[in-house]
């Protein structure tokens, strides 16, 4: 396994696959992995010739008064998992280099990036959006890999991609989760015990709207009613903060009256001091 440092080293790997006839699969992480990360990289590897993983802890995602300090890096343990799964190259950029002095051009995703986490974290997507564009820009990829935990995210990338025509190809993996239901992120690791237990509290919240939502014929549509069973659950633990409960178009995360195939539920709260988000689509 090969790890790059430069953009145009990058450029030079993926091209000379592509001539040999190989499809190039790019995971994109910011390093801290997890078996969600892993998940992503089992999917490129079973459709790609090759595949990158990035790690790159983006500054320009973070606001002001964020973890981007404390934001757990363990770069020799993420290397030594994605060489045990067989990834080809990592791509680990200095700030610098994704940066370089006097840069000045970003990526605005205009009305979704104000919306869900967008709204909570004011210019989080702006940073988002640009830093995965220079790095399609610079792994010229045919596929790239998200994860559904992230569905806000993904939204506001499909947008970028389909209106700056780029030529690669987003694939969504499902939520992967540990063994009692929470959804797997790299920031769980900033739960203290309690937190950890109270943190659970929003997979059974989710649990508990999508259980009322199937029911055959007679499940409740109405996004009010299901807001309110999501937060009628999580307030069996008041420690637990709300930031936002949503029922929206996963394509626009604009909010529907009435949920239906395809609606995104999503919710994010605070659990302690962490910022822990989830969802599931009808």
């Amino acid at each position: 396994m090969r790890v790059i440092r430069t953009v145009g080293e990058l450029r030079v790997w993926s091209r000379e696959a592509r001539k040999a006839g190989l499809e190039v699969g790019l995971v994109p992480t910011m390093g801290a992995l997890h078996e969600g990360h892993i998940s992503l990289v089992r999917a490129a590897k079973a459709s790609c010739g090759v595949v990158a993983a990035s790690i790159f802890v983006n500054p320009t995602q973070f606001g002001p008064n964020e973890d981007f300090a404390k934001y757990p890096r363990t770069f020799e343990a993420d290397c030594a998992l994605l060489e045990a799964e067989g990834v080809d190259v990592v791509f680990a950029p200095a700030a610098e280099e994704m940066y370089p002095a006097g840069a000045s051009t970003f990526v605005e995703v205009e009305g979704l990036s104000d919306r869900l986490d967008g709204k909570s974290r004011p210019g989080h997507f702006r940073g988002v959006a640009t830093v995965v564009a220079k790095l399609f820009i610079a792994a010229e990829p045919d596929r790239a890999y998200f994860g559904q935990k992230d569905a806000a995210q993904v939204a506001v990338l499909r947008r970028m991609v389909a209106d700056l025509l780029l030529p690669v190809e987003l694939v969504v993996c499902p939520i992967v989760r540990e063994p009692d239901g929470l959804a797997m992120s790299s920031r769980n690791r900033y739960l203290s015990t309690e937190e950890r237990r109270q943190a659970l509290v929003l997979s059974r919240a989710l649990d508990a709207v999508e259980a009322v939502a199937a029911v055959a014929a007679v499940g409740e549509r109405s996004a009010e009613v299901l807001i309110a069973v999501a937060r009628a659950n999580i307030a069996d633990e008041p420690a637990v903060r709300v930031d936002y409960i949503a029922a929206v178009d996963w394509a626009t995360l604009e909010p529907v009256p009435e949920a239906g195939p395809g609606t995104l539920f999503a919710v994010a709260a605070w659990v302690g001091r962490t910022r822990l988000i989830d969802n599931f689509v009808l």
